[in-house]
């Protein structure tokens, strides 16, 4: 009997999701400072919760656009994010 795994995720695939979510948070932040929770805006940006989250903290190093912030933790993970 053999394992079968699942295809990992491509780096394009990985860079795109990035991408998506840097748009979508520069566009929501233009106006001022945003706080979310990944699940509220997993539908809008087509990404699970959990990519979000993971997606944030190399966000975090990466968007010198954004200044992200890690807000608080109250049953799930609250972000800040501004317009730099």
């Amino acid at each position: 009997m053999s394992a079968t795994t699942q295809p990992s995720t491509t780096d394009d695939e990985t860079a795109s999701k990035e991408e998506r979510l840097k748009a979508f948070l520069s566009r929501k932040a233009e106006d001022g400072e945003l706080y979310f929770k990944s699940k509220f805006i997993a539908d809008e940006v087509g990404l699970s919760p959990k990519e979000i989250g993971a997606l944030m903290v190399k966000l975090k190093d990466s968007a010198s656009e954004l200044e992200i912030e890690k807000w608080s933790y109250t049953s799930a993970t609250t972000w800040r994010i501004e317009s730099v």
